[in-house]
């Protein structure tokens, strides 16, 4: 159903289009991960399928491909 799950330092989302740029210096970059139809996994939302989400981070990101479902 997803094509990758990111991981931030407060959330775990699956999305299916990840866009992650970095700028900022090198000493303390700024990183922006732009998810388009996510799915967020957080207790406090009503909602957790959203169409875009932009996320804002100085910490790390980790980005996975998920192997594609078999049929």
């Amino acid at each position: 159903m997803f094509r990758y799950a990111v991981e931030t330092e407060r959330r775990f989302y699956l999305a299916n289009d990840v866009k992650v740029t970095v700028t900022g210096e090198a000493s303390r970059p700024v990183i922006e991960v732009e998810l388009t139809d996510a799915w967020v996994w957080d207790m406090y939302r009503k909602t957790r399928f959203i169409p875009r989400v932009r996320v804002l981070t100085f910490k790390d990101v980790n980005v996975e491909e998920l192997p594609p479902l078999e049929l």
